[in-house]
Order: C-alpha cells, then structure tokens, then sequence
C-alpha cells in the first residue's frame, strides 16, 4: 500500500479476492492467494491475515512477505503487540515507525525487522473483531485517509467470507472463533413467564456475503441515495405528525434527523459504496464500526448515541429491503432477538414460528413485555451485550422463570430445561382440565377469574383459559400498531368482534391510555420534561376532546342493542371523571337524536391508579357504576418509582405494608358504597399476590392470559379465611416488604402456587 492501490479504490481488488476464493484447491492455497493479491494490489511488501482461535489468541494465518515458517506458528495474546492491539481497539492503527511503537512486539520468527510502515484494520462482525489485516512497507510512511479506507473495505469481506465458511474450509474453521462458540449464560430480567428452545433470529438482519460486493457499483451508488432520500423524508414526516412508523418518541426523531444530516455517516457510506460495496453491505460496514467504537464508552450518553445511530442504520436497511422485516423465511422455533421492539414490530413476525423473546434493553412494562405476554411466548430483557455475542443461527435458550438466556447451551443444561418444559406442559395440561370449574375457594367464597386483553390475539385464548370475560381491555393497542389515526369504522369493527368472540361474557373496555412511555407519532404533542407525570390517558382525552368522543362513538356503535363496560384511565380528580362522564352522555344523546340504536345497558367506570382518589373515594364512587385498581401504576406513583426504568423498578415490593394498606382502603370504601370493585393490574395474575388480594376482599380479579390457569387453581386450594386472618397481621409490620412472611403462610395453608 505504500503507493496507493494500483486502480481507483478496492473494486478491482474485490473482484480478484472473490476469484482467488472461488478458485478452489486448498483454503491454505487460496488464503495465500489473497494475501498475494493484496499485497500486489496495494504495493504492500508485506500483507497478513491474522484470526483469533477460541482461545483468545490471534494465530497469522496467511502471510505475504513474512516468513513463511511463521504461518501457523506465530500467536499473539489478547491485546498483545500492534496485531492485538487493533483487536482491542476494533479501529484501525496507521504508523509511520512501527518499531518504536510501545505496543510493538517483537517476533524474530515472523522476519518482519525491515519492515517500519504499518497498517492493520479489524476484521469485524457484530461490533466484535474475529481477527485482524495488516500491510507494511519498509519505508517509514503514515497511510493517508483513502488508504485506510481502503483497507477497512477489504477486512469487511474477508470477515464475512471467512465466517461464512466461503474463505476457510468447515475443519479449518473448527478452532478459529469467527463468532462466540462456547455455551454462555446471561442474566436479565423476567419481561414474559414461560421456557423456549430455539435459534436465534436477529431483528436487524445481518448482511448476507453474496450481497456484499456490487456487480454495478453506480447502480449501487444510486440505490443507496434513494434509501437516504426515503429514509429522511420518512422521519420528516413522523416529525410533522403526518403518517409514519409507529415507535420513537419526538426527541429520538430529533436525533435521528441529525444524524441522519450528519456529514460523516453520509460520506462513510458513499465511500463504502465507491469502494465496490453493496449498498446494503455499506450500510452494515458503518454500523460495525460505530459499534465496535461506541461499545468501549462507559458515558451513557455516548453509548445512547451508539443506540441512535444503530437504529437509523437498521431503518435504512429496511428502506433498501422494502421495508419487510416479517417477511423473513424463518425457522419454525424462532427465537427473536433484538436490542429492543416495539408492539408492531413484533407482530410483524408469524405467531406460529415465534417461540420466544430476548432483548437488550426494554422493561416487564415496555410495549414489547407486553405484548409477548400477550401472545404468551417467553420474553428476557435487559440482556447486557446480547447480540454480540450469539449469532444468526444458534442455539438459545429463553428462560422466562429465572429471567436468564442460555447461548449454544450444553446439552446437560438442554435436557435439564426440556424436562422444565415437560412440567410445564403438564401444568397447563392441569389449567385446561380446570377451564369450566368455577373458581370458589376451599371455604365457599365465589371468585370471578377475568383475562386482560388488548389485540385480536387475545381474543383466541379467551376460550382455552376459561376466563369468566375481559376485565380489561386496553383499546390504546390498535393505536400503537397503526401508521394513522384508526378512523370511526375500524375502531368500531374491532370493538363490535370483541363483543362477538365475548358473547354473553362480560367486556371492560379502557378508553385510550398514550402519553408517557406510549408514543403515538402521529399525534402532535408538546415535549414534556416528565411525560409519565405530563399530559398522558385522560388528561389527553379532556385536552382533545374529539379524539375521546370518536373512540366513545366507535364503543357505543359496536355495543349496539348489548351491555357495554366503559372506564376512563389515570383518574386523578373527581371533576376529570365528572367532564369524561359527560363526554359519554353527550355521544349518547348524539347517538339518540339520530335514531341509533343504543347500549341495552352502560356502565361507566374509573380506574384507581393516582394516589390522590385514596383520599377522595367518598366523592368519586359514588358518581361511578364500579372501580378497577390499576396497581401497576398506583404503586409507582405512591413510591415515585418508574416502573419501565430498570434502575429503580426494584426499589420497592408490590406486597409492602404501605400498598397493601392502600389495597385494603379502597376495598373496604368499595364495600361500604356498594362500589363493585376489581383488579385487573400485573397483582391479579401471579398467584402468590393474588392470595393477598384475595385475603384483602377482592373478588373480582383480572389477569394476564397466561395467568388465569394458575390463580384459579390456587383459588381452589385456598381456604380463605385462613389466608385473611393471616394476611390481617402482617398489615402493621414495619418493613420494606411482607413477601417472606406471605409464601411462609402459603406453605402453612398448602396453597397451589
């Protein structure tokens, strides 16, 4: 390379690096052709391939100019020398004076002592380096800019065609850690209950080797153009509220128009692409490296820039591909990962491949936690640098009970959690023998077992776990999902079929809960310091009223003639229900003046998540036909405490003194008013927590699909009076958390847990 390579930039010596791979014979041969090629096409004296063996160490494989004796023969440790030092820093390394470097190492086998120019650049894959690429001269020289691109260029391919098996042979590659191969065990946090064995799918695919370098590289100059153009006007649009993906909020957009702006990824890719890449392969290139550099930073606000600009790279590789991620030909016993999704973004993929749900990032209350509990598939999260270290292909393990993944388990451990898999199946097996049993306690008290819902999905399970109805359905879902505003007769078709599938059982419908954490792009709203405490539920549906009297509209059309259960969410005033209440008496009487036909019966209802209605239920239930607790968001506002931030959601117990109190309170001011009264947060779904409701007075439970089996079997192993009586007398303690005390009197009374 000490004069430039000999045609402009590296696609002719692309082309002549794929026809040494394709040549055949032995991979020794065609590796020492590459080198070969390299080294002539870059006036290079010198040009070595090195890889690193599963031991850490990176072993030259190939080498042009070096001693050939060396080949095989010469390792470096982890970090050690100029070689390893590339490594570490997954960067490349320009010198002028290679010897006097301090991180130079000295092998007198290699024969490498004239040699003083140097230049070697990381093999990457996944952000992680598999090995390294390096030119020297005997001049002493610095590489200009070109140069370096050049060579980055070069060590992107051989990376891909050394891990797919194209440069190296199946045995060759055995011991050379082209990606993670030895059984690995991350721990996270438990998003969705249940087990899944399966292989690994990555959301943002990766480049496939045969699209990495351009046939027509202007064609590809020009496609990677039109997918900028359409990428910004995308995001342009989601900024002005018009029509766009659903997901980000408006100070990501933000970021993303920037960095979509930004000079240097813009002329990083076009330099790629000019190189002899495909587009897609471009974009894939740059990513790479902006991981491999962002993932060393300890700032937060660094790495959360790594995270901007990864996911504007993964939008423009859908814009290149058509936009089709769930288009995919994916394995029957898919395990999806990600860094994290939103709800559309997982319903994109087919239900009947989708076996469960690992995530980087994300929380139990995110849209993704939820919606895997939905379609009751397996979901971990908070995996600390998962995707870099599994590949497309492996082997996983979602373990959803110890909140854990396996990565190319062992097979001990595979066998251990099949056998986990068995008893579950057989637990199931037990829920649906139980699907028509009513749920009554040991001592005779009745309890009504309802299912929360909030997708078409939902609807199909309402059978097979006998719930007695829908005690919440969260209507903000088909919001979420959609690219606009669900117009009058889609929100009414979806309401009018849930009735249907529902027939004679009961459905609570929850008026639009968005705001907060639950961004809908195509509503203009006003940047918040503190979105969860701002304008989000019913203060949204007060603030555009229209909006509120639509949905209204669409739940009163499709109960037609039928009973219709309406509540109005985040309640914090009694005067927000008295103007909500109103906006549904003015669609009724909008309803009648034009002769249609209305609800046989309406009840309208609030939700008890705002500490403030503790203090003022005299007021309120008095005005509402029945009350749901929402403890989900009641108990993050009484101890100030988001839910969805992983940094503080375990800072408190849900079974603590201060909000079993609470729960107490508002039974007991329920029972006194004649308030029917139910609880349809996460409480009501684990059975453990669903004695303690129980004991507190509550009948009326409704609970995630996949636990309606489980409370109504530990319903029916509990003898109730018991269980109140003991539950009573922790209610005075003085500590953080009572759930010690609580499994303690479980086991005493032989309750199914």
């Amino acid at each position: 390379m000490g004069g430039g390579l000999t045609t402009r930039g590296p696609r002719n010596l692309l082309r002549q690096i794929r026809e040494a791979m394709a040549g055949g014979g032995p991979a020794q041969e065609r590796l020492d052709k590459v080198v070969r090629t390299i080294a002539s096409s870059m006036v290079a004296e010198v040009c070595s391939i090195y890889l690193r063996r599963s031991t850490g160490e990176l072993e030259l494989f190939a080498t042009e100019g070096l001693n050939p004796e060396a080949v095989h023969t010469t390792r470096l440790r982890p970090g050690e020398g100029l070689v390893g030092e590339v490594a570490r820093l997954n960067e490349p390394i320009s010198l002028s004076d290679a010897p006097s470097h301090p991180s130079f190492s000295y092998r007198p086998e290699t024969g490498e002592d004239p040699y003083h120019a140097f230049l070697g650049a990381p093999l990457l894959r996944g952000g992680r380096s598999i090995g390294v690429l390096v030119v020297q001269n005997q001049a002493a020289r610095r590489y200009d800019e070109d140069e370096v691109e050049d060579i980055q260029t070069i060590a992107m391919v051989l990376a891909e065609t050394v891990a797919s098996g194209e440069l190296l042979g199946l045995d060759e590659l055995r011991d050379v850690e082209v990606a993670p191969h030895r059984p690995e065990r991350i721990k996270g946090q438990r998003f969705a209950e249940g087990l899944a064995i399966g292989h690994a799918v990555l959301h943002e695919a990766p480049v496939a080797p045969e699209r990495l370098l351009a046939d027509d590289p202007v064609a590809e100059e020009g496609r990677l153009k039109l997918g900028l153009t359409a990428l910004k006007a995308n995001i342009d649009s989601m900024l002005e509220g018009g029509q766009g993906l659903a997901g980000p909020s408006y100070e990501v957009l933000e970021t993303y128009r920037m960095f979509a702006e930004d000079r240097g990824w813009n002329r990083s890719l076009e330099e790629a692409v000019r190189g002899g890449l495909t587009a897609e392969a471009a974009v894939d290139r740059v990513r790479n490296e902006h991981r491999a550099r962002f993932a060393k930073a300890r700032d937060p606000y660094i790495r959360e820039r790594l995270h901007d600009l990864e996911d504007l790279a993964n939008r423009l590789l859908r814009v290149l591909a058509g936009d089709q991620p769930g288009q995919r030909d994916l394995p029957d016993d898919t395990i999806l990962v990600a860094r994290n999704l939103g709800p559309a973004d997982l319903l994109e993929y087919p239900r009947d491949k989708l076996r469960g749900l690992l995530l980087e990032e994300g929380s139990a209350a995110s849209h993704a936690g939820i919606v895997a509990r939905a379609l009751q598939i397996p979901c971990v999260g908070r995996l600390a640098g998962l995707r870099d270290r599994l590949s497309e292909g492996d082997l996983v393990i979602a373990d959803g009970e110890s909140g854990e993944a396996f990565l190319r388990p062992r097979p001990e451990m595979l066998d251990a959690v099949q056998a986990r898999m068995q008893l579950r199946a057989q637990r199931r097996a037990e829920f649906v023998a139980l699907r028509d049993t009513p749920a009554v306690t040991r001592d005779g008290v009745r309890v009504t077992v309802l299912a929360n819902a909030g997708l078409v999905v939902d609807l199909d399970t309402l059978d097979e776990t006998g719930a007695e109805g829908i005690g919440l359905f969260r209507t903000e879902f088909q919001f979420m999902v959609s690219e606009e505003l669900p117009r009058l007769q889609a929100q009414t078709d979806l309401y009018r079929r849930v009735l249907d599938v529902a027939g004679d059982r009961p459905v609570t419908f929850r008026t639009l809960d968005v705001g907060g954490d639950k961004v809908l792009p195509y509503l203009e709203v006003e940047r918040e310091e503190n979105p969860a405490l701002g304008r989000r539920a019913i203060r949204l549906g007060l603030d555009r009223p229209g909006l509120l009297r639509l949905q209204l509209r669409a739940l009163l059309s499709a109960a037609a003639g039928r009973e219709l259960r309406v509540m109005f969410p985040m309640i914090a005033t009694v005067d927000e229900f008295r103007a909500a209440r109103a906006l549904m008496d003015a669609e009724c009487e909008w309803a009648e003046r034009r002769g249609k036909t209305l609800p046989e019966s309406l009840r309208v209802g609030a939700m008890i998540e705002a500490p403030s209605l503790l203090w003022h239920l005299d007021a309120l239930l008095p005005l509402t036909d029945f009350v749901s607790v929402g403890t989900n968001d009641l108990f993050q506002y009484m101890y100030a405490a988001d839910r969805t931030n992983p940094l503080v959601s375990d800072r408190y117990d849900p079974l603590s003194p201060p909000t079993l109190r609470a729960l107490q309170d508002i039974q007991r001011q329920c029972a006194e008013s004649e308030t029917p009264v139910s609880v349809c947060g996460e409480l009501a779904g684990r059975p453990l927590e669903a004695m303690v409701l129980l004991a507190l007075g509550y009948t009326r439970l409704s609970a995630p699909a996949g636990g309606v089996g489980p409370v109504k079997r530990m319903i029916l192993s509990l003898d109730l009076a018991a269980a109140r009586r003991g539950v009573t007398g922790l209610l005075g303690a003085s500590s953080a958390s009572v759930r010690n005390e609580v499994e303690a009197l479980a086991r005493k009374l032989n309750v199914a847990l």
